[in-house]
């Protein structure tokens, strides 16, 4: 007598499965698997166990949102900012993220990106440099303008009204409670950036759709720059640009001129890429996409020359102040691709932090120009390991990866990355 198999509908996955957060993803969520497939659950922490609900899929990978903390870190700490949960800023993912478990988890995010972007088996990533403040660092900060409001950024690609920030340094949250715009006042402005400078100088800039001057009445003590629509900035009332303390050092940087805004990290940074790059007494040194010239004044100890590079041409003029007390540095206006096919060499190493991205074209004149020594800045692990991936196809050998945490509480991964060239 034949026997017939019973027929069973395959089974379907709970409504609200249980899952294992298994590491941090690059834009700071918990990454865990369900099944053969990867689940991203923002507000968790490696090690924890949570019931989830699937919200979407993106990529060939599962969206959640966690229903219920079955089993919590060590490390989850309660959030600094109220709302946080809800949408908020797009800088803040990891408030709920104990600091001292944070550098560790970076330099876990930047290894997997070099081993699954650039191939690499065993990265050589260091343990991340920590931050100097995890709370109350930012020294500049930016909001979009809409319909007469200010706006930031929100983690779900819309936008928020401000409310109080837990990375915002004081004197910014204090003027900004000072700012009394209208609707009318802003009907030209597409941007306004609040600074404000390590002596204490705060700083209103102003990026305006027109060359006309918006009336504004401010009853506090404040510089108050305009940036136009061609980027030329203009100063309407006080200083036209704050001063750095970066080290020893106190450097200018105009309205409109970047400059990294954890600005307590700014010497740190400096200073490890003098001591990563090693210059040897006689070795020149190029300083590729320098902004207002913090590793060129953190160089020029060490190298018989440094040439500096920079397109913005206020920030040229602040590279020209902040290192005039340097004879052997030469400072050039001008694209880094226009820039490179007109210098003569040797050059013995080269810092280059390019805004985003870099093209081969300027990789190519670096080799022309006899550099065997290359320091890659990036802010973004993925970014990381596009410029390893590129470089290893050239024949460079990535010698030393680390993170430096310039954005705690958040998930922005910054990196250093030497190369060196036989």
């Amino acid at each position: 007598m034949p026997q017939h198999r019973s027929s069973r509908a395959p089974r379907r996955p709970p409504q609200n499965p249980e899952v294992v957060i298994e590491g941090m993803a690059g834009g700071g969520a918990g990454l865990a698997r369900l099944g053969r497939s990867m689940v991203f659950v923002p507000f968790t922490i490696p090690g924890e166990r949570v019931e989830i609900r699937i919200t979407g899929e993106q990529d060939g990978a599962l969206l959640a949102e966690g229903v219920r903390l079955i089993e919590a870190s060590a490390d989850r700490v309660y959030p600094a900012c109220e709302g946080y949960f809800r949408e908020g800023c797009v800088r803040c993912a990891w408030q709920h993220i104990a600091y001292a478990a944070q550098p560790l988890l970076k330099q876990d995010v930047l290894a997997e990106h070099l081993s699954r972007i650039a191939g690499l088996s065993s990265p050589p990533v260091e343990a991340t440099i920590p931050a100097l403040q995890p709370w109350a660092f930012l020294h500049h900060a930016t909001w979009q303008v809409s319909e007469g409001r200010l706006l930031l950024p929100g983690r779900t690609g819309g936008s928020v009204p401000h409310r109080e920030c837990a990375l915002l340094h004081p004197d910014l949250l204090d003027l900004y409670a000072q700012l009394d715009f209208t609707a009318q006042d802003l009907a030209d402005v597409s941007r306004v950036r609040l600074q404000r400078g390590s002596d204490g100088g705060r700083m209103l800039i102003l990026s305006v759709r027109t060359e006309a001057a918006p009336e504004l009445e401010l009853d506090t003590d404040v510089s108050v720059n305009l940036i136009l629509p061609d980027n030329e900035p203009v100063n309407l009332v006080g200083e036209s640009a704050v001063r750095l303390q970066v080290g020893d050092a106190w450097l200018r940087a105009t309205a409109g001129a970047y400059f990294r805004p954890n600005v307590p990290m700014l010497g740190v940074l400096a200073q490890t890429v003098r001591a990563l790059l090693q210059v040897q007494p006689g070795e020149g040194v190029l300083d590729l996409y320098a902004g207002i010239g913090v590793f060129s004044h953190a160089l020029a100890v060490d190298a018989a020359r440094v040439t500096l590079v920079e397109s913005y041409p206020p920030a040229v003029t602040d590279a020209d102040e902040n290192l005039r007390a340097f004879e052997h540095i030469d400072v050039i206006e001008g694209g880094v691709e226009a820039v490179l096919p007109a210098l003569d060499g040797p050059y013995a190493a080269a810092v280059i932090d390019p805004p985003r991205g870099m093209a081969d074209e300027v990789i190519a004149e670096v080799e022309r120009l006899g550099v065997r020594r290359a320091l890659i800045l990036a802010d973004d692990p993925a970014e990381a390991g596009r410029h390893v991936r590129r470089m290893r196809r050239r024949g460079w050998t990535l010698a030393r990866a680390l993170a430096i945490d310039l954005m705690p509480q958040t998930a922005f991964v910054d990196s250093i990355l030497l190369f060196h060239r036989e």
